[in-house]
């Protein structure tokens, strides 16, 4: 192979790798250039890593659902719940604590049910969290009676989405907490490694000893429990919780991990990919919205990301 082939090679490669955080380079530099005085400024910054944190959160675990091949559809309906849930509990006068642990503890049993449906009666997982999507939201009504949950909302309930430490709101120490966290689990245990080992070959895994179906059941447990601990969290910034409230996290959160998978690790579902994903989709909506672009433009460009991040997948891989 002569040294221009080598170098050509080396380009692309490199193109494949980071080419999607050297797009949100590109997509800084342009606001900012655009709009000097509202967006390249701290506090915008900080306000970007806020209203990113629940996007970030929920994608994570559907980073994990698809690090074993697999999609989970109901996490929108799981957020909107876990805001409900909570926010109906902290009305009710149940200590703070225990309105955010006992909807996780309740989404990771709907998430595990998820999960063995899928592996015992090897369901598409399309259909089954599709389906439990539905019942979801029929439950959140249900909670509801289709109203927005905010009166009597005690002031501890707003402490997690509503505090700053110093000029560091707690939503985004709790992101990079998360991030963090799930990037070790994903990186450095035996239990990430399994996970990846299943979405890679799961027919292998099986040969090799891996618990398939315990292992999966697990990943759309948590997928489950950050979903509605991103649900409790908005609730907590906005100080309500509406039954259809974390819907539009559906799509912006599979946009991320998609684009995560043409970050760092090339068509692999991880961890930091996801993050910079959800980085360029809260970078872009808050330039637009500072450059007044009218908001259904948002969800437009969201979906041609989607298709984007899947072109570039297959491209690299050569199925074009």
């Amino acid at each position: 192979m002569t040294v221009e082939a080598r170098n050509k090679i080396n380009y692309i490669r490199l193109i494949r790798t980071y080419g999607t955080v050297m797009a949100g380079i590109l997509i800084i530099l342009a606001f900012s250039i655009l709009s000097p005085d509202s967006f390249a400024t701290l506090d915008n910054a900080i306000n970007i890593s806020r209203q990113i944190s629940f996007l970030v959160i929920i994608a994570l675990g559907a980073t994990l659902v698809m690090a074993v091949g697999e999609f989970d559809l109901s996490v929108g309906a799981m957020a909107s719940l876990g805001g409900v849930f909570a926010a109906k509990l902290a009305v009710a006068g149940v200590p703070i604590v225990f309105s955010i642990i006992l909807p996780m503890l309740a989404a990771l049993l709907i998430g595990y049910i998820n999960g063995w449906i899928v592996t015992k009666f090897r369901v598409l997982s399309f259909i089954t969290t599709l389906a439990m999507g539905t019942i979801i939201g029929g439950i959140n009504f249900r909670l509801t009676e289709g109203a927005t949950v905010f009166e009597n909302i005690p002031p501890s309930f707003l402490f997690l989405g509503q505090t700053e430490l110093g000029d560091i709101p707690l939503l985004s120490i709790i992101m990079i907490f998360m991030t963090v966290l799930f990037w070790y689990i994903m990186s450095h245990t035996a239990f990430g490694r399994k996970l990846y080992a299943i979405g890679g070959n799961e027919s292998a895994s099986r040969v090799a000893g891996v618990s398939v179906a315990f292992n999966k059941n697990a990943a759309f447990a948590l997928c489950s429990m950050l979903a509605t601990l991103t649900g409790i969290l908005m609730a907590s910034r906005l100080g309500s919780a509406h039954p259809t409230g974390g819907d539009g996290l559906f799509l912006s959160a599979y946009a991320a991990a998609f684009l995560g998978m043409t970050s760092f690790k090339e068509g692999v579902p991880n961890v930091w990919g996801t993050f910079v994903g959800a980085a360029i989709i809260g970078i872009l909506a808050n330039g637009m919205t500072i450059l007044a672009v009218p908001t259904f433009m948002q969800d437009v460009i969201t979906g041609l990301i989607v298709i984007a991040a899947v072109l570039m997948q297959k491209l690299g891989r050569g199925n074009a």
